[in-house]
């Protein structure tokens, strides 16, 4: 198992498609989860009508503090991504396990205007899901720790 866990500053849209895409598409072997560091205690509604509507279960999400899976007992991560620029420039906790690490920046769908946030959702989804993709793709077996975060540095920029 692949634990990951993706963080945001709010914890309520970006961060919350990425875990149900993660969970989604990377079958048996990858467990995700999302927080912030600064959660708004919401799941944005937008966020989970687009869920729905891509098929996806909307139930057990919670926006959630990052500090939730730095405690003791929490799952080990072997990843951290962050998916947004405030919360890729804070001092996080120490996560346990040493996990790497990666920024793919998302611009936020929750902060356009009303009358285009379905379309700001549909298109940070649809970078998620790329990113995620490319990630879900790569010959693990033949990757060292260094060529794995170079990869991920690479997605990141795509």
């Amino acid at each position: 198992m692949f634990n990951i866990l993706v963080l945001c500053t709010g914890n309520s849209a970006r961060s919350i498609l990425a875990e149900a895409i993660f969970n989604r598409d990377g079958g048996e072997w990858v467990k995700a989860w999302s927080a912030g560091s600064n959660p708004t205690g919401l799941v944005h509604p937008a966020a989970l009508r687009l869920l729905t509507a891509k098929g996806l279960p909307v139930r057990g999400y919670r926006s959630k503090s990052w500090h939730e899976f730095a405690a003791p007992g929490a799952p080990e991560m072997d990843l951290v991504v962050t998916v947004c620029a405030a919360a890729a420039g804070e001092l996080c906790p120490v996560w346990p396990g040493a996990p790497l690490r990666c920024h793919w920046g998302i611009d936020d769908p929750a902060g356009a205007p009303r009358d285009q946030i379905g379309a700001a959702f549909e298109i940070a989804y649809h970078r998620l899901s790329v990113r995620i993709n490319a990630f879900l793709a790569l010959p693990f077996e033949t990757l060292d720790g260094d060529s794995l975060q170079a990869r991920l540095h690479r997605i990141g920029e795509a």
